[in-house]
């Protein structure tokens, strides 16, 4: 449904307060931010960027819903994490949300990291999407602008997939953190026979989901 692409609002109005709605979610990786780390990636986006590799991860209509305290707990469970990443789809269409999350997380020691498609500037504007604010309050690295496949980096030790991107490191401590096995992939197998594919492949970051 092009409408829910097109205006967001309306399908975030279906997600009940205390959730979010989610595209996939993996409890240990190592190859999306310094350490062992669980992934979120949201659901819906409007940038459709060219080269994207979560194509399903645009629409927003309801794919997953998961409880704010569901993930704290999952996330809490693994006594190797060390921090949280949330991708997507765009992480600050559902700020409020993640803020919470995030909070909930650094409360318990774990450091906090987003990817988005805007640029620090916007999230900082009056224009910026609701909770923004509050969701930059709480990271501690932010890498920021969209993916542009003209300006692709074809090396593995990039942080960033293409050279608009920049990386904001807010909590000093991480500062000789910021290298990680960004030449790698990882693939885990789910309970229920899915498979998520997920690391740095051809310059991109990158979820796939599919069944096996």
């Amino acid at each position: 449904m092009k409408t829910l692409k097109t205006n967001p609002a309306i399908a975030l109005m279906e997600i009940p307060p205390g959730y979010l709605n989610i595209m996939g979610y993996v409890d240990e990786s190592e190859v999306n931010g310094p350490g062992c780390r669980a992934v979120i990636w949201v659901q819906g986006c409007l940038r459709e960027c060219p080269g994207c590799f979560n194509p399903s991860s645009w629409a927003f209509e309801i794919n997953q819903l998961i409880a704010i305290d569901t993930l704290v707990q999952k996330i809490l469970a693994n006594p190797r994490s060390e921090g949280v990443t949330f991708s997507g789809g765009e992480p600050f269409w559902q700020a409020p949300a993640l803020a919470k999350l995030a909070q909930k997380l650094k409360v318990a020691g774990l450091n906090v990291m987003s990817f988005t498609g805007f640029r620090l500037e916007e999230l900082q504007s009056a224009y910026a999407p609701a909770g923004a604010q509050a969701l930059l309050e709480q990271l501690d690295i932010l890498i920021d602008g969209p993916y542009i496949e003209s300006l692709a980096i074809h090396s593995s030790d990039s942080l960033v997939s293409s050279s608009n991107q920049r990386v904001h490191v807010f909590n000093p401590a991480l500062r000789d953190r910021m290298t990680w096995a960004s030449n790698q992939t990882e693939i885990h197998i789910l309970k229920d026979g899915s498979r998520i594919v997920t690391g740095y492949r051809s310059s991109q970051y990158l979820m796939e989901s599919e069944s096996i």
